[in-house]
């Protein structure tokens, strides 16, 4: 029982990793309140709380921040991927991906910062967790400009992040997986002109031949969201399958 005792909040917990996450955190010990823009999708997690949230609405943020109080760990979880190369790349799809991958992120931190170093005065440490991506500033791919420049960003803002409180106990990392079996990257294959060559495309950039399922991803969650992981900040962590080797 590593998180016995501790409160967790996850985002885009109704599915995929930050589904599987929520289990996982939960099995662990912690109270966890799983979030998500569709309540449809909380829908079966038994002994979990659950809320629904919309991480790109600013006073929404604030409510849940002055409800919950006092918080040991964060992992924010919702993105979105916005597939195309610069010159495909719409002003609105850069906006959206901004806006969820980024900003979102950093208000629901900054929100919840406060009652995470109360926190952290009491227990000593409170953990932050950002969602990221090979596809980032570790790695280019194609027809990935907004994903690839955001998931950048996150990463950028968790060092900042890191730096500035490390000595208050907050540790703060982000987490970079690779190529990942979810209903999202399901609906991006079903939406391809070719959706058996975009699986098989998909595949062959992993060189363990494979995609990661969230079974190979949620172990890293955990460990980053306990005191195992106590004297780890600042890092962009990889579960990449060997794709940046």
């Amino acid at each position: 029982m590593r998180l016995k005792g501790k409160t967790v909040l996850v985002t885009a917990a109704g599915q995929g990793i930050g589904r599987a996450s929520v289990i996982a955190l939960a099995a662990e010990g912690a109270r966890v309140i799983a979030t998500d823009i569709r309540a449809d999708l909380l829908v079966g997690l038994d002994g979990i709380e659950t809320r629904v949230l919309d991480v790109t609405d600013a006073a929404a943020i604030q409510a849940i921040a002055a409800d919950l109080g006092q918080i040991d760990g964060l992992f924010n979880c919702a993105g979105m991927v916005a597939n195309g190369s610069l010159l495909d790349l719409t002003d609105q799809d850069w906006d959206a991906s901004l806006a969820l991958n980024v900003t979102s992120m950093m208000r629901l931190t900054r929100a919840l910062l406060p009652g995470m170093l109360a926190r952290a005065e009491t227990t000593g440490t409170a953990a932050i967790l950002n969602m990221a991506s090979m596809a980032s500033s570790i790695k280019g791919f194609t027809n990935r400009t907004a994903y690839g420049a955001t998931k950048a960003a996150v990463i950028g803002l968790t060092k900042a992040i890191a730096a500035d409180f490390v000595k208050q106990g907050i540790r703060c990392n982000a987490l970079c997986p690779g190529t990942v079996d979810t209903p999202s990257l399901r609906g991006r294959i079903a939406s391809a002109a070719d959706p058996v060559q975009a699986e098989k495309d998909f595949i062959a950039r992993q060189p363990m031949g494979r995609l990661a399922t969230v079974e190979d991803i949620v172990p890293m969650v955990v460990y980053l969201l306990s005191d195992e992981s106590r004297f780890v900040s600042g890092q962009a962590l990889l579960v990449d399958g060997g794709v940046t080797i």
